[in-house]
């Protein structure tokens, strides 16, 4: 399959660049608009049913509403209150900033059943094509792998390709929290692979937990493998732009804003997931540690310092990796700006060099991997830079937390 993550095209990658010009013109005058008409939703649903419904006669706060006040709500119930609310509102409580993770789970594990069922009847579903029967197939086992009950699904909307994310460890108690964001191409077919496992979300994030768990057994890390934005699908204008990124951005700061506790928190941002993390750096609450980008095609800006953010700012790229022949610029929209691994954009360049291509940032046992859990696990002084003179651990002791240096 051809995609921005899989597959070295760049020559169309420069060609689109090229025509930079073509495309801003043709945006402005609506010939490249994209334009989505979608009706009722399955989630839209639940959240419509949640903004008219009652518990025991009092209203429900609004789904939106700011995710501290949320929490309050859900902590004011009874434990026969807030089972209801899953059982009536799952999708809607299931995605819902605020609602404590664990009634997360427990909403978006009903969710996940329901919607096995609905694909369940759509594999026979005569009005179907063979190949739209084998689709609903693919998502019914898919949605059964994901209900089980060990998974910690923190979000999930079945609309279009789909959206998720999964927590790894126990996210009320970790001291350090670590995010996943991955690139293109992701979405809940994409979400969890057994062929090059360790390039989709769930085994990037099963592997960072168990490295950052071997390099400081002491500290109690959880890690969330978050596919919860809609990526660019291929090698494409969506993929060369940051319009996926910037709706992405959104989600993402919201997710963070309503994570619980004050554990400081470490992003592992790959390929065009670094986008993702660039355009919501400026935004990120406070207890955002670092940022780490693997495979960057860019973050938007020309200097890591452009950022917005006191985060500490990680750079890797293997030597085998074909974003290295992207063009990092920016012309017109299109093009994502400096090259992290440039020394003039500031970042802390760590060493990648046994890492396995553009997708293998991930793989046990390499020093990428090590690099990327000493970070999350805040053994900052255990990571190995690029260059010999350690310019990467400049300031850093594996005491630094929530301080930044």
């Amino acid at each position: 399959m051809t995609s921005f993550d899989t597959s070295p095209q760049l020559s169309v990658w420069r060609a689109l660049l090229a025509l930079a010009v073509v495309f801003v013109m043709l945006a402005t005058t609506g010939w490249t608009a994209l334009r989505h008409h979608q009706g009722t939703t399955a989630l839209k649903a639940s959240r419509t049913a949640w903004e008219h419904g009652r518990i025991d006669g009092r209203e429900l706060p609004e789904p939106d509403a700011a995710s501290g006040r949320l929490a309050h709500f859900f902590a004011s119930l009874t434990a026969r209150q807030r089972t209801e609310l899953v059982q009536d509102y799952a999708l809607a409580v299931g995605n819902m900033n605020g609602a404590p993770v664990e009634l997360r789970y427990r909403a978006n594990r009903i969710a996940l059943r329901q919607q096995t069922r609905l694909e369940r009847r759509r594999v026979h579903d005569s009005r179907l094509s063979p190949a739209g029967q084998q689709e609903a197939g693919r998502r019914m086992h898919r949605y059964e792998a994901m209900s089980r009950g060990h998974r910690q699904i923190l979000a999930f909307d079945p609309e279009g390709s789909g959206r998720v994310a999964e927590v790894f460890g126990d996210l009320d108690e970790a001291d350090r929290i670590s995010v996943v964001v991955p690139g293109v191409d992701t979405d809940l077919l994409t979400f969890q692979r057994t062929n090059r496992k360790y390039s989709a979300p769930v085994g990037m994030a099963e592997a960072l937990y168990a490295a950052e768990r071997e390099v400081n057994p002491s500290t109690r890390t959880a890690v969330i493998a978050w596919a919860d934005y809609t990526s660019p699908d291929g090698l494409g204008i969506d993929s060369a732009t940051a319009m996926r990124a910037e709706t992405g951005a959104v989600r993402l700061n919201a997710l963070l804003r309503a994570l619980p506790g004050t554990a400081p928190v470490s992003m592992f941002c790959h390929s065009y997931g670094s986008v993702v993390c660039g355009v919501a750096a400026r935004a990120m609450p406070e207890r955002v540690a670092d940022i780490a980008v693997a495979g960057s095609p860019g973050m938007r800006v020309e200097k890591a310092a452009e950022l917005g953010t006191d985060a500490r700012v990680w750079a890797m790229r293997d030597a085998d990796d074909w974003v290295r022949d992207v063009p990092h610029l920016e012309v017109g929209g299109l093009g994502h700006g400096e090259d992290p691994m440039d020394r003039a954009f500031g970042a802390r360049v760590l060493s990648s060099r046994d890492a396995e291509g553009h997708g293998g940032y991930f793989v046990p046992g390499t020093d990428s991997l090590r690099n990327l859990a000493g970070i999350g696990a805040g053994a900052y002084r255990s990571v190995e830079c690029a260059d010999d003179a350690g310019a990467c651990q400049e300031g850093l002791s594996d005491t630094t937390t929530a301080g930044r240096a």
